[in-house]
């Protein structure tokens, strides 16, 4: 089990076999960096206390699974192996460059003992310019939309209770 945030692509020697995943890694995703301590402030200086984990829009793109992972250290674009054909085995550390429906992205390959091989790209830096949970999944699902041609569905927002004339105007007198 991983202790901590590794720096980005590091060669591992505990490499995984480049499977296909079958199902949708987001509940995966989600609960693998939700379990990582926080990175020290040596390792990573910058992080965002209004940022949670989550991984959010995850969908096949030519067969293979893109998505975008939150955290409060950074919000990247993911590339998992789905048996598709836009994966493509490349080591740790290494880069290439994708053609997505939305344009050309370079993604750093990575395998992390307990994720397994992944690739990704990062989509905001600093980190710190996002101001909310509510702005990152806005820039989950653009991202998303932009570059994979997949909508991802905001999530329903409550509506408002309802209030009477009466009820308002008692309010604003300063009376319940």
């Amino acid at each position: 089990m991983i202790d901590r945030i590794h720096p980005p692509a590091q060669p591992s020697s505990a490499s995984q076999p480049d499977e296909p995943r079958l199902e949708n890694p987001a509940e995966f995703l989600t609960a693998h960096f939700q379990h990582l301590s926080p990175p020290s402030d040596r390792e990573l200086p910058v992080a965002n206390a209004a940022l949670q984990v989550e991984a959010i829009g995850f969908a096949r793109c030519r067969g293979d699974w893109l998505g975008v992972v939150v955290t409060p250290w950074f919000i990247r674009l993911f590339l998992l192996n789905g048996g598709g054909r836009l994966w493509g085995d490349i080591p740790a550390g290494q880069r290439r460059y994708l053609e997505l429906p939305g344009g050309v992205l370079q993604f750093t390959a990575d395998d992390d003992p307990a994720l397994g091989p992944c690739q990704y790209s990062p989509l905001i830096d600093p980190i710190s310019a996002v101001p909310d949970m509510a702005t990152a999944r806005r820039i989950a699902r653009d991202a998303m939309a932009t570059f994979s041609g997949v909508v991802v569905a905001a999530p329903p927002v409550e509506p408002a209770p309802a209030v009477s004339r009466r009820g308002f105007l008692r309010r604003l007198a300063g009376r319940r």
